[in-house]
């Protein structure tokens, strides 16, 4: 996404329609930010299970890019198994 506001409906409830799942990954709080967005629009338009990969509700901390991803569960691999267990979600 290239912008969090105004947010393209049209791009989301397609994205939704033709995977049938959705991941969001950001850098930062997903409270407010991009997945919150995103799960308004796919609950407005195209209910699909949802992950938001990001900084869960906790203080931020500081440190080395890499560390922060590992400890905040928003490294790659990560996201890789948020993907995994979100498609295993559809059509239940």
């Amino acid at each position: 996404m290239s912008t969090i506001k105004p947010i393209d409906v049209e791009a989301i409830a397609s994205a939704a329609r033709d995977c049938g799942a959705i991941v969001t990954a950001e850098e930062h709080s997903v409270i407010g930010g991009l997945g919150g967005a995103v799960a308004e629009v796919v609950g407005d338009t195209y209910p699909v299970p949802m992950a938001r990969i990001g900084v869960q509700d906790s203080f931020g901390h500081s440190g080395e890019p890499m560390k922060l991803f590992e400890l905040f569960g928003m490294s790659a691999p990560h996201i890789a198994e948020a993907c995994r267990k979100t498609i295993a979600r559809k059509g239940k």
